[in-house]
């Protein structure tokens, strides 16, 4: 069981900077494939970024390369997401999720998802 609990969003002006942390519960938490999703209102939720366990894998959906990186502690048990150039389509609910297998990751059906957190871009 892993409990994953997301932080770090916020208002910011286009051109901003957030970064995002999301915190994994349990002993298992480095043996799992993570990834961030995003869901903006009346829209579904799509994939941004995925990290291997190791994190020597990382994987972004166009509209954010070269703008967003992903990266994890596996120390602390988190993962983050790093939002350079921010921009007012940018604005979405941000959901940290966890699967041993990228693939079904990517695909939105990760075996553990956070609450998410609110990320609100001002143009």
């Amino acid at each position: 069981q892993v409990k994953l609990v997301e932080s770090g969003g916020g208002l910011v002006q286009a051109g901003g900077s957030l970064r995002l942390s999301c915190v994994g519960s349990g002993r298992t938490f480095a043996t799992f494939d993570m990834g961030w999703f995003r869901q903006a209102p009346g829209k579904e939720r799509e994939f941004v970024a995925s990290s291997s366990w190791t994190g020597a894998i990382t994987d972004y959906t166009d509209s954010v390369k070269g703008r967003f990186t992903i990266s994890r502690d596996n120390a602390k048990n988190t993962v983050y997401l790093q939002m350079n150039d921010l921009k007012p389509v940018d604005t979405a609910i941000y959901y940290c999720s966890a699967d041993r297998a990228t693939p079904t990751l990517r695909l939105g059906k990760g075996q553990y998802w956070g609450q998410g957190t609110q990320v609100t871009v001002s143009s």
